[in-house]
C-alpha cells in the first residue's frame, strides 16, 4: 500500500513539472515573438526615416541648384559643404562681403526648403549651427589648452555670425517664430577635423555646420555643413 502511494505521488510531481516546462516554453516563445516584432518595427521605421531624409536631401539639392547656389550636397544625409573661405577671412569671425552675398542666397533657399518639405516640416526639432576650425590656427603661439580654447572661441563666434546673418535674410518670415525656437549655436574648436588620405585637410576642417535634429529619432539626423 505504501509503495502504491509513492508511485501516485511521483506521477503527480511529473505532471506538475511537465506543465511548468510547457508554460515556460510558451513564455519564452512569446518573448521571442515580441522581441522580433519590436526589432522589425524599429528597423522598418529607421529605413523609412532614411528614405524620407534622402527625399529631403534631393529636394534641398534641387532647390540650391535651381537658384545657382554653389554647394556640395550629400544625396543621402543632406550635408552641404562650403569652405569657410566662402564666408570669412583667415582667422576672422566677421563675415566677408563675399560671405554675406553667399548667405543672402543660401539662407532663404535653405530655410524655405526645410519648411516646404513635408517630412522635415513635421519632424524638425532643432537646428544646430556649429562652428569648426583646423588644428593649426594659433599653433605655436599658445599652450595646447590655450590653442584649443582660442579655436573654441573663434568657432563659436563664426557660428553665431552665420546664425545671426541667416536669420536676417529674406526667408519666408511666416516661419520665423518656429525658426527662432529651433536654432542652437555651438563651437567645436578643432575636435572634428576632416581627414583625407590620413591627413587633416585644413581648408575643409574650417567650416560651419548646420545639423537638423529630428523629433522621431535624436540619434538620426539630417546634417548640413557650411
Amino acid at each position: 500500500m505504501r509503495l502504491k502511494l509513492k508511485k501516485e505521488d511521483n506521477s503527480q510531481d511529473n505532471i506538475f513539472w511537465v506543465t511548468m516546462t510547457d508554460l515556460m516554453t510558451a513564455l519564452v516563445l512569446v518573448f521571442i515573438v515580441m522581441f522580433f516584432y519590436s526589432y522589425m518595427s524599429s528597423y522598418y521605421e529607421k529605413i523609412q526615416g532614411q528614405l524620407e531624409q534622402k527625399k529631403a536631401a534631393d529636394a534641398l539639392e534641387k532647390t540650391l541648384e535651381a537658384q545657382n547656389i554653389q554647394a556640395s550636397v550629400d544625396g543621402t544625409t543632406g550635408i552641404v559643404k562650403i569652405s569657410d573661405l566662402e564666408l570669412f577671412e583667415l582667422n576672422s569671425y566677421e563675415l566677408s562681403p563675399r560671405g554675406k552675398k553667399y548667405l543672402d542666397k543660401f539662407a532663404p533657399a535653405y530655410f524655405n526648403s526645410l519648411f516646404t518639405n513635408e517630412y522635415l516640416d513635421k519632424n524638425i526639432q532643432k537646428i544646430i549651427i556649429q562652428g569648426h576650425t583646423d588644428s593649426q590656427t594659433f599653433k605655436g603661439r599658445f599652450s595646447a589648452d590655450e590653442q584649443y580654447m582660442k579655436n573654441m572661441e573663434l568657432s563659436l563666434k563664426r557660428a553665431y555670425s552665420v546664425a545671426n546673418y541667416m536669420t536676417g535674410t529674406q526667408y519666408n518670415k511666416s516661419n520665423g517664430e518656429r525658426l527662432r525656437k529651433m536654432i542652437i549655436v555651438e563651437g567645436a574648436s578643432f575636435s572634428s577635423p576632416i581627414i583625407e588620405n590620413g591627413k587633416e585637410d585644413y581648408a575643409k576642417s574650417r567650416r560651419v555646420e548646420l545639423k537638423l535634429v529630428m523629433k522621431n529619432d535624436k540619434k538620426q539626423s539630417v546634417q548640413s555643413q557650411q
